[in-house]
């Protein structure tokens, strides 16, 4: 049955590419900040191993979110290391830096979380798709929250 939601497929296709994006940026994040969350240690163990957590379990949602958002939009979702690999901007840990090395990389990765977001709001709003548009205001608000929390922390 064709999609008819009120936007082109050429429209949809180019919104769901710049979710992928998002998508990769939020599951690489996922993955740095449980990894971060494993591995920390020192007199701010406590604290950040708590954080982490809560932060990793919000971007595990965040990613079902938006995958679930390109399926709706009749876009197949990306969902391979390799593909998040070649979408996301978020640099690869592969060692385990001291806390304020990795505090510093999810500030880093937020950031950069919340420019995609930005760009594909433009995108959704060009395209007339306030329901991307409002997932990813979300979003964007919620990177940029947790960026200025672990910010906080480096004061």
């Amino acid at each position: 049955m064709a999609v008819s939601i009120g936007i082109p497929k050429k429209e949809r296709e180019q919104i769901a590419k710049h979710l992928s994006k998002l998508l990769a940026d939020t599951y690489s994040l996922y993955l740095k900040t449980h990894s971060f969350h494993w591995n920390i240690t020192g007199p701010q163990f406590n604290s950040l191993h708590t954080m982490f957590e809560t932060q990793y379990n919000e971007l595990w949602l965040a990613a079902d979110e938006v995958a679930e958002r390109i399926r709706t939009l009749d876009v197949f979702a990306p969902g391979s290391y390799s593909q998040f690999g070649k979408l996301t901007s978020i640099k690869e840990e592969s060692g385990v830096p001291d806390w304020k090395v990795m505090v510093n990389q999810l500030v880093e990765g937020h950031e950069i979380a919340a420019h995609t977001a930005r760009q594909t709001i433009k995108a959704a709003s060009t395209a007339g798709d306030e329901g991307s548009a409002d997932l990813v205001t979300g979003r964007l608000k919620e990177h940029e929250k947790t960026a200025w929390m672990l910010r906080s922390l480096l004061k």
